[in-house]
Order: structure tokens, then C-alpha cells, then sequence
């Protein structure tokens, strides 16, 4: 049976995970606030802390306009901890009363008792791990890229009041590393990086030796070359429990993706239309969901094709 909040379709916005100019970055959320069909946005640095200092200005601003415009706001923390000043930040957000998404589990003991989001980055796989972030205070889930379907049904099952959400769209996270390839790619080191990050806005793709794109480098991390696409899945997900849908920042027009999958969800659009609409939006990027069916991660299973 789908837990009791199996009728609920929440559609958010997950941190961006790309770095972007702070005039991008903010306008883009001034965009997510007065455009975007969605409930919930998630702010904060996940990937470098190197980032971070570029959007702090700009942050409270975005954080009202967000909220006045009735969108819950999250902060997300980073995927890998490594410093006291960060956990401290950790304690920060959580003291400013903030919601905070833990994306290390070096966050679990700064938020004990505390209501909060485990992010994808800590591995959500069994029940067990998902009854004990409960029990330490997590109100939601969101379950890791890899998860596929069969694991998502045993986890959205019998949550109760806690809430289960899955990436539906955008390039997905495959690691965190405490050295940055994407420096390295361009002749410098992390410590002089010169956040050449920022001229790739989509993340840098990662060739075969045969010129096949296989990868995304952004930064620490190593993505999917494609974008994750569950469009098709939305109506399994709900049935599963699943009560929360996450769309990626990426640069595209993501008002109108936001609109593609809100369509989706409330049964206005076909997921085949959707589909249709949403390919010239993000070409020439490749999909995948191999994960979602136990398969390749970069694999696309086009089962609805006529």
C-alpha cells in the first residue's frame, strides 16, 4: 500500500548544482519565484565551499522573494564536509530557522532533534537507514540517483508521514572527490582553480578515447553526460508513495520544463507530449533512467516508443 501522502505531488527545485555568475544565479531564482510552477526551492552550495562566498550577498533577497511568493525554501548543505566552519554553518542555517537539506552525514549530529531533509548524497537504500534519519528528525527523503524502481517502492511504502522524493529531471550527481578534475582539465590545481567551473555552465563533458561523451565534470563532482528523465514513471512514483518531484537546475529554459512535468503530474499533459516538448528544450543532451530500472545508468529505456 502507498503511504498516506500518495495523493500529494510536490513539484521543487533542486540546489543548483552548476556554478553560475551571481547575477545568473540570482535572476534565475527571481525567475523560480514569480514563473515557476513549483513548491519547494532548494538554496545553498552542495558541490564546492569555494563557491559560496559569490552568492552570499544576494541570498536574503532571493530567500524573501522566494517566500513572499509562497515557495518553501531549503538550504542545502554540501556533499562533503570537511571543515569546523562548515559544520558551524550547519548549526547557522539550522539556528536562523531554515529548513536544511544534510547532504553529509557529518550534518546528522547538528540536526539531531531537529526538523530536516536528507539529501541524495547520503545513501538512503533500506529501511533501516531511511527509520533511522526519521527518527534522528528528517520530515522527507530524497532518495539517491541510483535507487531504481524496486527500491523506491520498498522505501515509499509504509513511510508514514515522512516524504519520499526522486530526481525527475537533470543531470545526475555520480560523485563527490576531494580533488577537482575540472581544474586539473585546465592546466590548474584546486587551490588556484580560478573557478574556470563557471565557464562550462552545463558542467564539461568527459569523452571515450573513441570521442564518445560519456560524463559530466562540474567542479568535485562527476554527473551523467544525459539528463535524467522520469517523465513516463510519474504516475508509478505516486503510486509508489513517492510524494515529492525534483527538477535539477540546468541551463535551459527551466520555467517551461517546470510547466512540462507540473502539466504531467496534474494529468494535463500526456507523458509522451510532454516528452515531445520537452526534447527541443534540451537538446542535443541525451536521456537516461537505467537506474530507475536496474539497468546501466546512462541507458535509455524508450519503451513507449511506437
Amino acid at each position: 500500500m502507498p503511504n498516506e501522502n500518495a495523493q500529494t505531488a510536490k513539484l521543487t527545485l533542486g540546489p543548483l548544482l552548476h556554478h553560475w555568475t551571481p547575477e545568473a544565479r540570482r535572476d534565475f531564482y527571481f525567475r523560480a519565484a514569480d514563473e515557476m510552477p513549483v513548491d519547494s526551492v532548494y538554496l545553498g552550495e552542495v558541490i564546492c565551499s569555494k563557491r559560496e562566498p559569490f552568492f552570499q550577498d544576494h541570498l536574503p533577497e532571493v530567500i524573501d522573494r522566494l517566500k513572499s511568493a509562497g515557495k518553501e525554501v531549503v538550504m542545502s548543505t554540501l556533499a562533503l564536509v570537511t571543515q569546523p566552519r562548515e559544520v558551524k554553518a550547519i548549526r547557522e542555517a539550522a539556528d536562523a530557522d531554515l529548513i536544511v537539506e544534510a547532504n553529509d552525514v557529518a550534518c546528522l549530529e547538528a540536526l539531531h532533534g531537529r526538523p530536516h531533509i536528507i539529501g541524495p548524497f547520503i545513501n538512503v537504500f533500506n529501511e533501516g537507514a531511511r527509520d533511522f534519519v526519521a527518527k534522528n528528525g528528517a520530515f522527507r527523503v530524497v532518495l539517491p540517483v541510483e535507487a531504481p524502481a524496486t527500491s523506491i517502492k520498498v522505501l515509499a511504502d509504509n513511510a508514514g508521514k515522512l516524504e519520499i522524493e526522486v530526481l525527475v529531471f537533470g543531470k545526475q550527481t555520480l560523485s563527490i572527490a576531494m580533488r577537482c578534475y575540472h581544474a586539473r582539465a585546465n592546466g590548474l590545481t584546486k587551490d588556484s582553480c580560478q573557478f574556470v567551473c563557471g565557464l562550462d555552465p552545463n558542467g564539461l563533458n568527459a569523452t571515450t578515447v573513441t570521442g564518445d561523451d560519456i560524463l559530466t565534470i562540474n567542479g568535485t563532482s562527476t554527473m551523467s553526460n544525459g539528463y535524467g528523465v522520469l517523465l513516463h514513471e510519474l504516475d508509478a512514483l505516486r503510486t509508489m508513495g513517492v510524494t515529492h518531484f525534483r527538477l535539477s537546475p540546468q541551463a535551459v529554459d527551466m520555467v517551461e520544463v517546470a510547466r512540462l512535468f507540473r502539466d504531467t503530474l496534474d494529468g494535463k499533459l500526456a507523458p509522451a507530449e510532454a516528452e515531445a516538448k520537452l526534447r527541443p528544450l534540451t537538446e542535443p543532451v541525451p536521456y537516461v533512467n537505467g537506474f530507475y530500472y536496474g539497468r546501466v545508468g546512462l541507458s535509455w529505456n524508450d519503451r513507449h516508443a511506437a
